[in-house]
C-alpha cells in the first residue's frame, strides 16, 4: 500500500505541476531517500509543518520540534507531542485540527463507516472517485483502485472523519498566512516556546527523575595534554 500511496503523490504532481493554469503557481514534489542531510535543508526552509496523525496512534517523535524551533508553524491533530506543543505556545498559535482521543474512541465504539462520511462530503466523493477511475493514472486506470478501497472499507486511520474539519484549517492556515504580520508574530511565538524540548531540560528531568544521579563537573583534557581530565 505505501507504494500505491507514493504513486499517486507522484501521479498527482504530473497533473498538478502540467496544468496550464495552476502549473506554475502550485508544484507538488516526492522527496525520495528521506534522511538527515535532506533535512537539514527541509526544516529551516518550511512555512508549515503538517503533523496530522489520527489522534491516539503517534508516539510522539521529535520532528514537529525541530519544525517548530526553526519557525515553521504547526497544523495538526492533539497527538504526540502536538500536544505538548500546544500547551507551550498556546492555542492561537497552532491549527490544531480534527477529533480528540476520546472522540476517536467513541466513533469506533458507535461504528464507523469511511463511506458515511464520503456521501455527506461531495469534494471528498469526488476525490475518492478520481483515484478509483483512474483521473490520475490514465495509462492504468485501475492501477489505484486497491488504495481507494482500503481508503472506503478499510480506514483504520479515520482519515474520512477528519477530512472536513482538516480542509477548513488549512482555509484558516491560507487566510493567516496573508497576513504576514500575525503569520510572523506567531512564528516567533513558537521559537520562543520551545525551550521545554531542550535537550538540557529533558536530560536534567532525565537524571533527577529517572536515574536519580547528580550533576558531576569534570574538565576534559584537550587532546594534545593526553589526560583523560581530572575532577575539578
Amino acid at each position: 500500500m505505501a507504494k500505491q500511496i507514493i504513486k499517486l503523490i507522484n501521479s498527482v504532481a504530473t497533473v498538478v505541476n502540467n496544468d496550464p493554469i495552476v502549473g506554475d503557481k502550485l508544484k507538488i514534489v516526492y522527496l525520495e531517500n528521506y534522511r538527515v542531510s535532506m533535512a537539514e535543508k527541509i526544516i529551516p526552509a518550511a512555512d508549515l509543518s503538517e503533523q496530522i496523525s489520527t489522534a491516539g496512534t503517534e508516539a510522539s517523535g521529535t520532528g514537529n520540534m525541530k519544525f517548530m524551533l526553526n519557525g515553521a508553524l504547526t497544523i495538526g491533530t492533539l497527538d504526540g507531542a502536538n500536544v505538548e506543543m500546544q500547551e507551550e505556545c498556546g492555542e492561537e498559535n497552532i491549527f490544531i485540527f480534527g477529533m480528540t482521543v476520546d472522540d476517536v474512541a467513541e466513533l469506533q465504539k458507535r461504528g464507523y463507516n469511511a463511506n458515511d462520511f464520503i456521501a455527506k462530503n461531495a469534494e471528498l466523493a469526488q476525490c475518492i472517485d478520481q483515484i478509483e477511475t483512474g483521473y490520475f493514472t490514465q495509462d492504468s486506470p485501475d492501477l489505484l483502485k486497491d488504495l481507494a478501497n482500503s481508503i472506503r472499507h478499510h480506514d483504520r486511520f479515520l482519515v474520512c472523519a477528519d477530512y472536513e474539519a482538516f480542509v477548513k484549517k488549512q482555509e484558516e492556515v491560507s487566510q493567516t498566512f496573508l497576513d504576514r504580520q500575525k503569520w510572523i508574530k506567531m512564528c516567533l511565538h513558537n521559537i520562543a516556546s520551545c525551550g521545554k524540548f531542550s535537550t538540557d531540560r529533558t536530560i536534567s528531568e532525565y537524571a533527577t527523575q529517572i536515574w536519580g544521579v547528580e550533576p558531576n563537573s569534570i574538565r576534559l583534557a584537550a587532546p594534545y595534554e593526553g589526560a583523560e581530565g581530572t575532577n575539578e
